[in-house]
């Protein structure tokens, strides 16, 4: 006898096994039902929610205000994934992915629609001239880090958190399987962090910002509850690097929107104001 699965010749969906995002995952593209985004009175409307994909890019617009950028206030509406809001007609219209972020930039005489969040960062670095070097060979080493998370963080989340934390049931293989890229990723960046402060070299730039919500909070913030199963504590770059970043005010202003979890001082449903964050800020522990 053997439970060894054996694949059928054609692959149809089993909603009995789909785990805890079984009731909206589903192998087709497009909308479910009709609604339209909200639409502050900022230019840029973004749609989102405080995963780490989503904290990439509140963290960036928050980095711009910091710097005095007035025009990179931004309204951030609440996109509720584990209710399907993501598949609304009005979100699909902006991004027909189905994920989160979303930005929609009113700014101009054409409206301009951007999703994956590192294609938002890419965007909104260009648009406001920051946190992406304009010589070659420093643009060309923050982007090649950019796109380093964007292959790696996959294996992070739908790999290692997926099956570690997830999964309706723990499985040896594919926890071990995902455990082992994830330190590797681990690795790596600490071997990149002992001789460079930042992941592009001396300056802070989108590759910090588009890792940290991942990596960062893996070391510092025990993500999937599994900080002592991977040892977190024995890559002292990556500490070095996720703390120092951690303690950036802008940082901490933009790790909260859109964030319905979490410490009283860490929730934010939607952001319209800096007076939004500051209520809520007010109330971290001293």
């Amino acid at each position: 006898m053997t439970n060894e699965y054996v694949p059928p010749k054609v692959w149809t969906m089993d909603s009995e096994n789909g785990g805890e995002w079984a009731s909206i995952n589903r192998p087709d593209s497009g909308a479910r039902h009709q609604q339209d985004l909200p639409v502050g009175n900022h230019p840029l409307q973004l749609y989102s929610l405080a995963t780490p994909n989503g904290q990439k890019v509140t963290i960036m617009l928050e980095e711009l205000l910091a710097l005095g950028i007035k025009e990179a206030e931004y309204d951030a509406h609440l996109i509720k994934i584990g209710d399907g809001e993501q598949f609304s007609s009005g979100f699909v219209d902006v991004n027909p992915n189905s994920k989160i972020p979303a930005l929609v930039d009113n700014s101009g005489s054409t409206q301009i629609k951007v999703f994956e969040s590192g294609s938002i960062l890419i965007y909104l670095a260009e648009k406001f001239g920051h946190f992406l070097p304009q010589d070659t060979v420093k643009r060309t080493e923050v982007l090649n880090w950019l796109f380093w998370l964007h292959g790696s963080a996959p294996y992070l989340g739908g790999g290692f958190g997926h099956f570690y934390a997830y999964a309706p049931e723990k499985f040896e293989y594919p926890i071990n399987r995902f455990a082992m890229e994830t330190k590797r990723q681990l690795d790596v960046l600490d071997k990149r962090l002992a001789d460079n402060k930042y992941l592009g070299g001396e300056e802070y730039s989108i590759a910090d910002i588009a890792t940290w919500p991942w990596y960062g909070n893996l070391v510092i913030a025990n993500a999937y509850d599994a900080g002592e199963f991977l040892d977190v504590t024995s890559y002292k770059n990556v500490q070095r690097w996720a703390n120092d970043i951690f303690s950036r005010e802008a940082v901490q202003r933009g790790r909260i929107v859109n964030r319905p979890m979490g410490e009283e001082w860490e929730q934010l449903l939607e952001r319209h104001s800096a007076s939004d964050i500051d209520d809520v800020l007010t109330k971290r522990p001293k």
